[in-house]
């Protein structure tokens, strides 16, 4: 492809997005030109759906993303900030001036997925251990009543090796959750990491013992002249540790604002660690342990009370959080709901989630064979649809299903109905993955034929409600 095509390409992005004045701030990634606009109502939508390598569109985050394609992004942009001589940012400012033009419950949740982006590895690592070791305990996966270990003793210790290595990163969570949280609100990591660690500490309570405890009227206190404040920990518990670290980092900045810089080391950590343990356990542990739980609580009524309807439910709900970018406060729960694992079994909302994101695949790939005429959705429809089948659901959804409408709607019905078999079957995950297909290496081997077959539902119903949908919209995708 020529550089005269790239400049074409630029120089028309420029103008349908209101020119060189209506636009902040420009960075790209991969697959996507991202962008700023001052006035979004600006855009002109059916321009950019009219340039040739443009794949499709979306907003989110205070962001206007472009899908161009891996190879044609980077050349696009080059072109792109030579034409309106935009200073070259890094991907933090940019963030930082995107997150400028949310609104604040916009801003909750996006604070909410920077804090678990970074320790997310750790906890697909453990979920993969624990699959490891679900496979070498599970009883009847090989043959009848009996486990692996069971079949072969030479394994029982390194299963209980893989079991302990697995089991680490969920059991001290708040500390992970405390150094990250910390991070994001500018905070001292470490310090987070120390507020998480004071959290679960084993002179405590353990959290997984607090409703116990209540019910039998024996939990601990602590007597602060006369206060009562409970003795117990937060372990499963996601929420009060990111509140803690964000009154961490308001303490530890004013702290900074007035003590001497010969004392800082000193004084800075002291103040800032023992008030913020302090309103822990005394304000904000008791208030966001209520939040968190009833978030969780609401997860699990809709999966364990109402079953394959409430799976159904969350099915259809969450690709049209995804529009909205409302999907990222999902997050806590299934944390929480992960870190509780041993007590829960699993999770039943990520098999809900691939069986969605497998939905829009599928749909999007129907879409590739009703193509006579228009090339460039024939040409995307392969791409976009095999990437939502990995995980990714972006380029379908903006650039294939939303555009066309009917097959959104089709792979909305196809996700309600595998979702739904999901939830009915109890399938469960041990860790977050990859939402697609190849999310099967997550699940408890009880659950992963089910998952499959959850899937495989989800796709042939997405796909063929698209060619019925099409005929019944009287709709033809070539017009």
């Amino acid at each position: 492809m020529t550089k005269s095509k790239y400049k074409e390409t630029a120089s028309a992005i420029i103008t349908a997005v209101g020119g060189e004045d209506n636009i902040v701030s420009a960075v790209h990634c991969a697959t996507r030109l991202r962008l700023v606009i001052k006035d979004e109502s600006k855009i002109d939508i059916v321009k950019i759906e009219s340039l040739e390598l443009v794949k499709g569109h979306f907003n989110n985050g205070g962001q206007f993303q472009i899908i161009l394609g891996t190879g044609i992004v980077n050349n696009v942009y080059q072109e792109f900030t030579n034409l309106t001589n935009l200073v070259e940012v890094s991907k933090e400012e940019f963030k930082e001036v995107a997150a400028s033009k949310l609104n604040p419950l916009q801003k909750i949740l996006k604070t909410l997925a920077d804090v678990f982006v970074p320790i997310l590895p750790a906890l697909v690592a453990s979920g993969l251990l624990l699959g490891i070791n679900n496979v070498l305990t599970a009883k009847g996966l090989f043959v009848a009543s009996k486990t692996l270990v069971d079949l072969y003793p030479e394994f029982t210790d390194i299963a209980n090796m893989i079991n302990l290595f697995a089991n680490a990163a969920f059991v001290f969570l708040p500390i992970l959750i405390g150094f990250s949280a910390a991070n994001i609100f500018g905070a001292t990591p470490v310090l987070g990491a120390v507020i998480g660690a004071i959290m679960i500490h084993p002179d405590l309570l353990s959290g997984y013992s607090y409703g116990e405890a209540l019910v039998n009227n024996s939990i601990p206190h602590w007597n602060l002249f006369g206060f009562k404040v409970a003795q117990v920990g937060y372990q499963g518990t996601v929420l009060p540790v990111i509140a803690a670290s964000y009154v961490l980092s308001i303490i530890e900045k004013t702290c900074r604002k007035f003590v001497p810089v010969i004392l800082d080391m000193i004084i800075t950590p002291l103040i800032s660690v023992f008030f913020t343990a302090l309103l822990t356990f005394i304000v904000i542990g008791p208030v966001m342990r209520f939040v968190g739980d009833s978030l969780t609580n609401m997860v699990l009524w809709l999966f364990y009370d109402l079953g394959a309807i409430g799976g159904a439910i969350y099915g259809v709900l969450y690709p049209i959080l995804v529009i909205t970018g409302m999907h990222h406060s999902l997050v806590t729960a299934e944390m929480q709901i992960l870190s509780n694992i041993e007590t829960l079994g699993g999770s039943p909302t990520f098999a809900v989630v691939s069986a969605s994101n497998v939905a829009q695949g599928a749909a999007a790939l129907a879409v590739f064979f009703q193509m006579k005429n228009d090339i460039k959705l024939k040409s995307i429809a392969p791409a976009a649809g095999t990437s939502a089948l990995l995980g990714i659901t972006e380029p379908a959804l903006f650039g294939i299903n939303l555009k066309l409408r009917y097959p959104f709607l089709a792979a909305l019905i196809g996700s309600a109905v595998g979702s739904g078999y999901a939830t009915m079957m109890k399938v469960l995950s041990v860790s977050q993955g990859p939402a697609g297909i190849p999310g099967v290496i997550v699940m408890r081997p009880q659950s992963m034929g089910q998952f499959l077959i959850a899937i495989t539902i989800s796709f042939v119903i997405s796909f063929l409600m698209t060619f019925i949908l099409q005929k019944l919209f009287s709709k033809k995708v070539d017009e």
